[in-house]
């Protein structure tokens, strides 16, 4: 990690571009003294208005409540009982826009996400949404989180990838507006979901 921590105007964005802007940045958690940490390389965004997809589509809920609450917080939710999914929000308080993370390139405690994962090979620590919250130890106890503050943050990337080299495309995994070009991807990065 180079820099310091991103801050609060980093995410107080339109939520296509901080989806984009987020490709490359590093997602770090740090638990009992230990650090895991992967590098962005898939991102989806979630909107308020005309997506239906987005858990904020009909409004503020108990489960969707920390989407509504600001740039630069931690929405985490479970899908379909089974694995949890992390978001970073962009969206001013009370309009309910967040980001998708869906994968990362492990980049720091690699033995822990291995031990967390049960043996998968290293290209599939955190290969989509389930499985990076796995890897990094991340659950409901995340949700809300502050992420310019606290053990769960984001760092700028070392080098930026240009425009060219992130790939857009539509969104994978849901059954609403799966068309709308909101999915962002490291180009020729073997690390990106399926």
């Amino acid at each position: 990690m180079s820099g310091r921590r991103l801050g609060r105007g980093f995410f107080r964005r339109p939520t296509e571009e901080l989806a984009r802007a987020l490709i490359g940045c590093v997602l770090v958690a740090r638990e009992r003294g230990r650090i895991v940490a992967g590098r962005i390389v898939e991102t989806e965004a979630y909107l308020s208005a005309g997506d239906p997809a987005s858990h904020s589509h009909r409004g503020p809920t108990d489960r969707n409540r920390s989407m509504f609450a600001g740039p630069g917080r931690a929405y985490v939710y479970l899908s379909y009982g089974v694995h949890h999914c992390l978001n970073v929000v962009s969206g001013p308080a009370g309009v309910g826009e967040a980001v998708l993370l869906r994968a990362l390139e492990p980049l720091e405690g690699l033995e822990v996400m291995r031990a967390r994962r049960g043996g998968v090979r290293d290209r599939d620590l955190c290969r989509g949404p389930g499985r990076l919250t796995q890897a990094l130890g991340l659950n409901l106890e995340h949700d809300g989180l502050d992420l310019c503050r606290g053990p769960l943050g984001l760092w700028p990337a070392e080098a930026p990838p240009p425009p060219a080299a992130v790939v857009v495309g539509p969104r994978v995994g849901i059954s609403k507006a799966m068309e709308l070009p909101l999915r962002f991807t490291l180009a020729g990065s073997r690390w990106v979901s399926r």
